[in-house]
């Protein structure tokens, strides 16, 4: 027998191994869910248990795909969506699931981390064009990293080749993308300096996603950031600010501290790129839903009356831990799965 905490950090069960395995194949747990063996004093997560590496695979493999690619149009559809259901930056939380995302996935994300860094850094000690080439290449390189750790994010398959996806997904789009980010928030920075910052939280941190990963042209994918980000900018200016000083203390670290703060700092980022942008929109095309907004919390959810089965969550990714059990006699208010990738996933549990 078992005890599984939820979406919500409240405790379910206890249950048998069954139990478990039909939630795990439902996807409302995964290898981040925190369980506990009746009688034990630990929570551990369920990748720790060998009674349940089967169903753990199983699921890893039925990989959640991305969202679809999305028009000029349908981004200021979208852009409203967002605006209207609203959204909320965890910072904690998000450094919480990313260091889960690292920590599960070390060499690959540590590794094509460490490849872009070097890439760019080499970049800068090329004569005369060095830095043309990092304002050129600056969204291929940093928006193909960021691809390879929402991919991770989302339970989908990866590899460090990954992060050069750019150059042939969006070559021309993230260029372009990348030279008018450069030149405007440089003309800021000069000018001003607060345009600048404005800019640059506005545009850098979402932009080159929303145009590798929704499939959008430069401008609509920066207006689309920029709107979005305007409506809680301050929380994201406090993420941006942090993601830099952990990188910096990666730097304090002997230096090679920071080829494991940086991808945590990354993976923050990422982590609030699918909080916020992570749901698919709604088209002319095919009407659907309003969306659902996206938990901003780790894991789990409501607790469940004696007997209860677990409530359902949006769909997980497979890196967030997700159980949210059902409650047989008082349903709890939380929506029921939808099999698509229609809604966000759920957090990760820290």
């Amino acid at each position: 027998m078992y005890k599984i905490i939820g979406a919500d950090q409240k405790e379910y069960g206890p249950v048998p191994a069954d139990q478990v395995r039909k939630w795990i194949a439902e996807r409302r747990a995964n290898a981040l869910t925190k369980a506990r063996a009746e009688g034990g004093n630990d929570w551990k997560s369920l990748s720790d248990f060998a009674e349940f590496a089967e169903s753990l695979t199983a699921q890893a493999t039925a990989a959640r795909p991305s969202p679809p690619k999305i028009g000029a149009l349908d981004a200021e559809k979208f852009a409203a969506e967002i605006m209207a259901r609203d959204y909320r930056v965890d910072i904690g939380d998000c450094f919480s699931r990313s260091w889960n995302l690292v920590k599960d996935n070390f060499w690959l994300l540590v590794g094509a981390t460490a490849l872009i860094s070097v890439i760019s850094l080499g970049m800068q000690f090329i004569p005369v064009l060095g830095h043309a080439a990092g304002v050129l290449f600056g969204f291929l390189l940093w928006g193909g990293l960021d691809l390879l750790f929402l991919k991770r994010l989302r339970g989908q398959p990866a590899e460090a080749g990954d992060v050069f996806a750019g150059f042939g997904l969006a070559f021309g789009q993230l260029m372009l993308g990348s030279v008018v980010a450069h030149v405007l928030t440089g003309i800021g920075l000069l000018l001003c300096i607060l345009p600048g910052i404005y800019l640059l939280v506005a545009w850098w941190m979402f932009a080159p996603l929303l145009i590798i990963d929704k499939g959008l042209e430069f401008w609509p994918a920066m207006e689309l950031s920029r709107k979005v980000v305007n409506k809680h900018w301050w929380a994201c200016f406090g993420l941006l600010i942090l993601t830099f000083l952990v990188g910096c203390a990666g730097v304090l670290a002997l230096v090679v501290g920071v080829f494991v703060t940086l991808p945590i700092a990354l993976g923050a980022t990422v982590c609030a790129y699918q909080d916020i942008f992570g749901a698919r929109p709604a088209t002319s095309e095919s009407p659907s839903p309003s969306l659902t907004a996206p938990v901003p919390s780790p894991a789990p959810t409501a607790r469940a009356d004696a007997g209860a089965t677990p409530m359902t969550q949006p769909e997980a990714d497979s890196n967030s831990s997700a159980l949210s059990p059902d409650i047989g006699s008082k349903p709890a208010p939380s929506p029921e799965t939808n099999p698509t990738p229609e809604a966000p996933p759920p957090t990760a549990q820290t």
